[in-house]
């Protein structure tokens, strides 16, 4: 019933880009509701984050009413981090996951430092905050700064594409992705990059905008979607366009089971999702073994 009302709303937008545009090939890829050519996907994708950079953490308070804020603590508690892991957090630029990490790190360690009376608790706590977009990753340096974080040894900012990643094999005790996935070419190249730098035993976790799984509720949710979120986009970003293309990328991401079949796909074990506010999230996690 669900995927029958997506159809009948989108089908009336879709259809006159079907039917102009050429027959699609393995080269061709979505950019929101638009079908582009692969090569022109990772710029597109790159203006738009370059457009917004400055007031992302500030729409996306606006957008959810904050509880984009309540979905990250969930995500950092279901990684459980602790203190001398490696982690790698992909598109997450603006450092909001990564600051909820190593706060979670830091509070771990003044804690069992209490308990056992020590200087020190060994290796060295690594968090690699990796972004495609040197202007998202501009915003979260200055951000560190603000929280007197800005030489802080194990914070460390990493221009790179998440479907070639720069890092070493089984290098990662975790891997995060917080609203970014959706917006790359190549899912799969993304999944099987997270289980190759990770080491075995090692968690991936991806927190995204999803499928709401709630009829009557699902109605109030396009509505907002498409009509009030693009508004807010102008209002406060001064940018339409690309609130838009947020709005439509969610509606092309995979729904919760298919992107769970993608993960285990990768190689992954134990893959598990949780749905938060009938689907308007979703965190995936799985398990390199």
């Amino acid at each position: 019933m669900a995927l029958r009302t997506l159809t009948r709303k989108v089908a009336p937008r879709l259809l006159p880009l079907l039917s102009s545009a050429s027959p699609l090939h393995s080269h061709a890829t979505s950019f929101g509701f638009k079908e582009v050519r692969e090569d022109e996907k990772s710029q597109l994708v790159g203006n738009v984050f370059s457009n917004v950079a400055s007031s992302y953490d500030l729409m996306n308070d606006v957008m959810t009413a904050g509880l984009h804020r309540l979905w990250k603590d969930r995500l950092v508690s279901e990684l459980n981090p602790f203190p001398g892991m490696k982690h790698l957090d992909v598109a997450g630029g603006t450092g909001d996951v990564a600051f909820r990490i190593l706060e979670t790190i830091n509070s771990t360690r003044r804690r069992a430092l209490q308990d056992v009376h020590e200087d020190g608790l060994g290796e060295e706590t690594q968090i690699y905050v990796c972004d495609i977009n040197p202007n998202m990753l501009d915003v979260g340096k200055k951000r560190a700064l603000e929280k007197g974080l800005g030489e802080h040894q194990s914070l460390i900012w990493v221009e790179g594409n998440a479907e070639a990643l720069s890092f070493e094999n089984a290098s990662m005790d975790g891997y995060t992705i917080a609203f970014g996935i959706r917006n790359v070419t190549h899912i799969e190249k993304v999944l099987a990059e997270a289980y190759r730098v990770l080491k075995p035993g090692g968690r991936f976790l991806c927190l995204e905008l999803s499928h709401v799984d709630v009829p009557v509720f699902k109605e109030v949710y396009d509505y907002y979607s498409f009509s009030v979120i693009p508004t807010l986009g102008q209002l406060i970003a001064g940018d339409r366009e690309s609130y838009q293309y947020l709005v439509e990328s969610i509606r092309r991401f995979p729904p919760q089971e298919t992107f769970s079949s993608m993960i285990a796909d990768a190689g992954f074990q134990k893959v598990e999702y949780e749905n938060l506010i009938g689907g308007v999230v979703a965190i995936h996690s799985g398990l390199k073994v």
